[in-house]
């Protein structure tokens, strides 16, 4: 199986519901308050992230898709807070500022990357000042292909009903993210994606598989959804359609913090959606992308770049071609994983057993495979104007096809030391009878603290040879 990630910038879509500034304050502890039995931290550093329904268009947008977020704030300074932040990652904000109410604040005190405390700052929204939200609704969702509510029971929602109406109106597929008892508030919209607490609150607790699918298929029809995607924590997640279910494993992580995977479900289903993937490749990369994000810590969002690694690392990524930025990210992100990255180089214009062997024992030195490969006019350069036989488009595609290769990555100087530097894998190696010191960016991997070193020379099969041969043939 391999899933592809899909062109994201085509994706527009509106998020819908409870807007909030997630606060952290982070220092160190040391010692026990004086007053009462509660460890002292000295903070030392404070951090404002969207949180709730904005935190839900800040995934969208960190994959690289148009988003807009609608929703109610007060006319204070977390409302400036959130509407700088929006800006600064070009969301477009279509809020309403009301005077009468408290934007929503979360405040986590955290110390060695654990939760201490959590403060709630936060009054429900008065039914009055929900209306203003249909009015808005109905003069930007035009500019939309998807529309998300995101629902986190602090009032801005309470008007669903008609705000479904007025999506599905407009002919706009409808995500909901629900909370609460009462499904029946989300009827006729598109999607829905409780977790399993917020789906046994409505079905009760299924005692076996078979129980758990008919009670989804049960509350699938009661509601009116299409699809009814119940996330499962570690059991993965469980879609139940109008004439199918799928079910999908979690992704194996080290579980740092939960904080905000929900929305990122949400999130990667409405921008994959929104460019006209199917439901089950949208929940596989969702699934996907969870994975990512609660191996961070407090809400996160995840990337373009992290979510074609993931699947990349899950073995059923494509080998799409990466640049010399990203590679640098994924290498330091590995390092930090104590996972090595071994990097080769060469022409491989006609690819041979000799290749072969030399590229299965260059993985085997880490645990992922980068191989730079000569552009056609550096090839020249070194072999002279009859070579390459075959372009570099086509050896980089034979080189991707190799179970061995993790990544290719072409270069246009005569020698890769430049880019060796500017990646600095854990492991260079080379075939051959070179010295250490004579390989290109050995020196700046060992600077560095990497290792270099000099594999097998395979002797008697080489890319000169086979042409060699052919030319006696002919």
């Amino acid at each position: 199986m391999s899933i592809q990630v899909p062109d994201f910038s085509k994706s527009q879509v509106l998020v819908v519901g409870d807007v909030m500034l997630d606060r952290y304050w982070s220092g160190s502890t040391g010692r026990i308050s004086p007053e009462a039995p509660v460890p002292i931290v000295n903070v030392s550093k404070s951090e404002d992230r969207l949180g709730g329904a904005a935190n839900v268009a800040a995934n969208i947008r960190a994959l690289g898709a148009r988003v807009g977020l609608l929703g109610l704030l007060g006319d204070d300074h977390v409302a400036d807070s959130i509407e700088a932040i929006l800006d600064s990652l070009d969301i477009l904000t279509h809020c309403e500022r009301i005077a009468e109410i408290e934007s929503i604040t979360k405040l986590r005190v955290l110390s060695q990357n654990q939760q201490i405390l959590r403060c709630d700052f936060e009054k429900k929204i008065p039914l009055q000042f929900c209306l203003n939200l249909k009015t808005k609704l109905s003069k930007v969702i035009k500019n939309y292909d998807v529309v998300v509510f995101s629902d986190y029971a602090k009032g801005s929602l309470q008007e669903v009903k008609e705000l479904i109406r007025i999506a599905k109106s407009e002919h706009k597929l409808v995500i909901i993210d629900p909370k609460g008892t009462d499904f029946t508030r989300y009827k006729n919209a598109d999607v829905i994606t409780p977790n399993q607490k917020e789906f046994e609150q409505i079905v009760g607790v299924a005692d076996s598989m078979q129980d758990f699918k008919e009670k989804a298929k049960k509350l699938q029809e009661q509601i009116n959804v299409s699809h009814l995607l119940v996330t499962r924590g570690e059991h993965g997640m469980f879609l139940q359609s109008e004439n199918s279910d799928y079910q999908v494993k979690a992704v194996a992580r080290e579980v740092h913090d939960v904080t905000g995977a929900g929305d990122t479900v949400v999130a990667l289903l409405a921008a994959c959606l929104a460019t006209g993937e199917t439901m089950q490749n949208s929940v596989d990369l969702a699934n996907q992308a969870a994975g990512v994000v609660v191996a961070k810590l407090g809400t996160s969002t995840i990337t373009v770049h992290e979510l074609r690694n993931a699947l990349h690392m899950q073995g059923i990524g494509g080998r799409s071609q990466q640049t010399v930025a990203q590679l640098q990210e994924l290498i330091l992100s590995l390092q930090k994983q104590n996972k090595k990255v071994v990097m080769t180089n060469g022409c491989f214009d006609i690819l041979h057993a000799g290749h072969i062997a030399f590229l299965e024992e260059a993985k085997a030195q880490g645990d992922f495979l980068l191989v730079a490969v000569n552009d056609d006019a550096s090839v020249s350069r070194l072999k002279g104007p009859e070579r390459p036989v075959n372009k570099l488009e086509d050896r980089m595609a034979v080189l991707a096809a190799l179970s061995a290769i993790d990544w290719v990555l072409p270069f246009s100087e005569d020698t890769p030391q430049k880019l060796i530097a500017q990646l600095l894998p854990a492991i260079l190696v080379k075939g051959g009878d070179y010295k250490v010191t004579d390989i290109a960016g050995g020196q700046e991997v060992l600077a560095a603290g990497g290792d270099v070193r000099v594999l097998n020379f395979h002797e008697g099969r080489s890319t000169t040879r086979i042409i060699n041969q052919i030319k006696k043939q002919n």
